[in-house]
């Protein structure tokens, strides 16, 4: 027997493998077999030994060729046996078993139970949040939004590394290591809470109050806006985060940015809360274009500044709530825009002095309240890396990451007394983050003459008043 048969068998890749050893087990039982390889024959084979035995002289050979063949045979048996138990071998070393490739000592849940019971800084600084709303978070997530445990692993845990990739941006693999779970477990994981936020972002993304009955605290307690704007029920503006998409459908995707965005629509309320959200415009698409669909689509369960009665006529006629736009929106009934062609921006008074007229008086202070919209953009901005680095993650998921860290911004305010991020914001009251993507081509306003509506007596009154006060 050669013996470099079993080496020449299994020198190749494993799909070829099971091919020569099948083919060694037809060849070596069809007919034919081989002292020298593996796929030969023996003398003038096995198998038509006995039509070339002719007379009775040839007996005692037949005798000892029939004793060579039987430990032929068994040879080719052993054979046989061997290829297949490495065979097996290579498959199970190639397709089952796995060399431990996460065995650090240090444990993802190890390390996050040590952040939690730590200062409460690391906590704030891995997962944007304190270890009381981390806790708080996870519970809710497993009790009511239908995140549960999975073998290995908790819902703290995969709530942590939820946290930790959309606080740190961090990659898939940089997630591995920090949490000693493989890709794809920690991919798994990431759509699975990803999920349940989805879910939880339906009871947090929408008015404290829905019916608008009270005047914003913010405003009550402020004399610049009170009792000019008591009616005001929020702002509304968009804003734009990183789009990683292919090649081939970029272009829609890139605007007034000049890389791959997409176009966020928001509405928030004076305590920097989101009151409604839809993303996933292209980055080219107007925000007037996104504001028309949004009021006008009833599917899409706008908050709508409340509508009243009149008695006398039984209909439905305009309450006096409105939002705060800017000049590129229309003036339309519950949404109140500035005065188009005059100074806006809080910037613009500072370098060039005080209002001038009636118009710039009742810019400025439009402009001051207005601004919470875009403090509010700047903390969720600030608090989730993830949204300026985005990862190659599907569209719709992208889409979905959006909606779901402005649930987290959302729940944040409601459950922490203490957070950094926002004591920040309102220990500043007046300042304005700058626009983490800001414009390379200047944005078009909506041009046109438009026809006089209710807001803009409204918006004459209120000037008045304030040249009044």
């Amino acid at each position: 027997m050669d013996p470099n048969w079993f080496t020449a068998l299994f020198d190749d890749h494993y799909e070829n493998v099971m091919n020569n050893a099948g083919r060694y087990v037809s060849d070596g039982f069809a007919g034919t077999s081989s002292i020298s390889g593996f796929g030969g024959s023996v003398g003038d084979g096995y198998g038509n030994y006995n039509s070339e035995v002719q007379d009775d002289d040839l007996n005692q050979q037949d005798d000892n060729d029939g004793g060579d063949l039987f430990w032929h045979r068994e040879c080719d048996r052993t054979k046989l046996f061997i290829c297949t138990a490495g065979a097996l071998t290579m498959y199970y070393n190639t397709y089952v078993y796995k060399e431990p490739c996460m065995n650090s000592y240090n444990t993802g849940m190890r390390w996050l139970t040590e952040i939690l019971n730590g200062h409460w800084m690391r906590c704030v600084n891995m997962f944007r949040m304190d270890a009381d709303t981390l806790k708080s978070l996870a519970l809710e997530l497993e009790t009511m939004y239908r995140l549960k445990p999975s073998r290995r692993m908790s819902v703290i845990e995969k709530v942590g590394m939820f946290l930790y990739t959309l606080a740190l941006g961090a990659s898939n693999r940089e997630v591995q290591e920090r949490f000693q779970h493989s890709g794809e477990t920690v991919s798994r994981n990431f759509k699975e809470v990803l999920r349940s936020v989805c879910l939880l972002a339906a009871d947090f993304i929408k008015p404290v109050d829905p019916e608008f009955t009270t005047t914003p605290l913010e405003i009550e307690m402020n004399p610049r806006y009170m009792p000019y704007f008591k009616n005001c029920i929020g702002a509304i503006d968009g804003t734009h985060v990183r789009a990683c998409v292919s090649q081939e459908i970029q272009i829609p995707f890139i605007g007034r940015k000049g890389i791959p965005t997409q176009n966020i629509m928001a509405a928030c309320s004076f305590d920097m809360q989101f009151t409604f959200v839809w993303a996933g415009w292209e980055g080219s698409a107007h925000d007037t274009r996104i504001f028309y669909e949004a009021i006008g689509n009833t599917n899409i369960q706008f908050p709508r500044p409340p509508e009243g009665i009149n008695p006398k006529k039984n209909m439905y006629i305009y309450a006096g709530k409105y939002y705060l736009v800017d000049s590129g929106y229309p003036n339309e009934y519950g949404y109140l825009g500035p005065y188009r062609g005059e100074r806006y921006h809080l910037p613009e008074f500072h370098r060039r002095g005080q209002p001038r007229s009636r118009e710039e008086l009742f810019n400025r202070v439009h402009s001051s309240l207005r601004c919470v919209i875009k403090r509010t953009f700047g903390v969720w901005k600030k608090r989730w890396r993830i949204l300026q680095t985005m990862p190659e993650f599907p569209y719709k998921s992208q889409v979905k990451i959006v909606v779901a860290s402005m649930a987290l911004h959302n729940y944040i305010r409601r459950k922490s007394d203490q957070d950094v991020a926002f004591n920040k914001f309102d220990s500043h009251p007046d300042f304005v983050p700058p626009d983490t993507f800001p414009d390379v081509v200047p944005q078009s306003q909506t041009t046109g003459h438009q026809s006089a509506s209710r807001m803009d007596y409204i918006r004459d009154a209120i000037a008045n008043s304030l040249m009044g006060q």
